[in-house]
């Protein structure tokens, strides 16, 4: 594994907070909990949980702080917690339905929207999914994720991973059509 240095005033940052220094987990908590509540808000539909799950994430971090080893990223060791978190809590939410039906498996999303408009109706539509489906969706394209890791994480099958993938990516693609349909019709 790579080792990746982080800046001094981050590190010593990281060392107080170790120690139960509060103004210094506060300075980490001013400094990614915007980044990590966008994270907690791509699974969790309603704001006010996404808070929670992300408040829950930084007690989570702040515990295990002794565990970081400064061996890669200290954003994306925080990262994950906040993923496997609200992961945690969409499981004590409901319960999971898994299917297993190979006629649906296909390619990768070929969707891509570059204006900040296009990027809130993807983030509205993306919203609109089932749970089960946005957060495969989530986990393989914007956390970069195999379908092998997300069954993983999931509990459930490689392919089971990569029909919800297509059936979310499907159910994008045809709100996408209607939105813009209507967006014509105006």
């Amino acid at each position: 594994m790579k080792v990746i240095h982080i800046y001094k005033k981050e590190f010593d940052l990281i060392k107080k907070a170790c120690a139960n220094n509060r103004e210094a987990q506060y300075q980490l908590f001013i400094k990614y909990s915007p980044k990590m509540l966008s994270i907690c808000r791509q699974y969790i539909k309603d704001i006010h949980y996404a808070e929670e799950v992300m408040l829950n994430g930084f007690l989570k971090v702040f515990t295990h702080l002794k565990a970081y080893e400064a061996k890669g990223s200290f954003e994306g060791w925080i990262r994950r917690i906040m993923i496997n978190e609200s992961i945690s809590f969409l499981r004590k939410r409901k319960r999971w339905v898994f299917v297993e039906d190979e006629s649906y498996f296909t390619e990768t999303v070929s969707n891509h929207y570059e204006t900040e408009n296009n990027v809130s109706e993807l983030q509205h539509l993306v919203d609109n999914l089932h749970d089960d489906l946005r957060i495969v969706f989530n986990l393989y394209v914007v956390e970069g994720y195999k379908h092998k890791e997300i069954a993983k994480l999931l509990h459930i099958t490689e392919s089971a991973s990569r029909i919800r993938f297509f059936r979310a990516r499907k159910q994008l693609q045809a709100q996408y059509v209607r939105l813009k349909k209507l967006k014509n019709e105006k």
